[in-house]
């Protein structure tokens, strides 16, 4: 069978500028981004993560999220060490933050681990419900493979697999899309996201000394005004003595492109309310998806299985 026989044709796409799920009711939720301090020791990572979404949920959040490269140093030399399998039955990270949702009744986003998978590495979130069950796993899709002269070099890809598609899932606290940090600065994929109904972006992320001060808190709020939805990002607290030094500011950004609430650099947790129902509001106020030209222009979803419009 010749190629163009196997190109399935556009319209057989969801067509993202136009086939919109709208979001479910919404409702305030309380979120916390636990910023924490990363060592070289696992263990001590863990516990010390364990320490503060405990206070997170003793202090009323439902919706607790945590760094990128938590349970590690973030350098390609550690990745392959602190990886780990979930199918070899000994899993630490994963199995703390499954059992931790569960006794706290919470739903966590679990940041971002080194996965090992099938003999590949994966910078890997994974989303766990209030009965810690476990409600999807996502893979860096953008890998950070950059060169500032002067500045920084870092690329992921000496040691990382990128991901194979966008994670969208439905929650307790309602429907949630992930992205890790160099994610963010592709608005391709957030307005997939937006456009199957999303009312939540989190962006688990480690930006740096040299993008950070300029474009981390840019990058959120454009993200959140592009699309008219809620924003959230989660960073390591800064270590001057570590591998790599983390810009911090994690952040809570709301459908009008307003910080909610954010930190400095140090350990710390963030509080913020969320008000789903500002979601509607806002693109009531101002409908932009409706203004959309899909006449002249388009964002093919290219993993979604079918239109909206095609559903049953």
């Amino acid at each position: 069978m010749g190629l163009l026989n196997r190109v399935r044709p556009l319209t057989s796409y969801a067509n993202a500028t136009s086939d919109i799920v709208q979001p479910s009711e919404g409702g305030k939720v309380k979120v916390a981004l636990c910023q924490l301090s990363v060592t070289d020791d696992k263990q001590s990572n863990i516990l010390n993560a364990r320490s503060l979404i405990h206070e997170a949920a003793e202090n009323g959040a439902e919706l607790i999220v945590l760094p990128e490269m938590w349970n590690c140093p973030y350098s390609n030399d550690s990745f392959p060490t602190y990886a780990e399998d979930l199918d070899s039955g000994f899993a630490p990270t994963f199995t703390f933050m499954s059992e931790t949702a569960k006794n706290l009744g919470i739903v966590l986003v679990g940041g971002s681990i080194p996965e090992k998978s099938q003999e590949k590495l994966y910078n890997s979130c994974f989303i766990f419900g209030k009965t810690g069950q476990m409600l999807g796993r996502f893979s860096k899709l953008h890998l950070f493979d950059i060169d500032i002269p002067g500045k920084i070099t870092f690329k992921e890809s000496e040691t990382l697999t990128s991901g194979t598609g966008p994670l969208v899932v439905d929650t307790e606290v309602g429907r949630i899309a992930v992205g890790i940090c160099y994610d963010i600065r592709f608005p391709e994929l957030a307005g997939l996201y937006a456009s199957r109904g999303a009312q939540i972006l989190i962006y688990p992320g480690a930006f740096n000394m040299t993008t950070g001060p300029l474009h981390w808190e840019l990058l959120q709020r454009a993200r959140a005004v592009d699309n008219q939805l809620c924003v959230l990002t989660c960073s390591p607290a800064r270590n001057q003595d570590g591998p790599y030094i983390a810009w911090g500011h994690s952040t809570a950004v709301g459908p009008f492109g307003e910080v909610v609430a954010t930190t400095d650099h140090s350990q710390d947790i963030v509080y913020a309310e969320l008000d789903l129902d500002q979601i509607p509001a806002r693109r009531a106020n101002m409908p932009l998806q409706q203004q959309k030209r899909s006449d002249l222009y388009a964002l093919m979803d290219l993993t979604r299985d079918e239109p909206v419009a095609e559903r049953k």
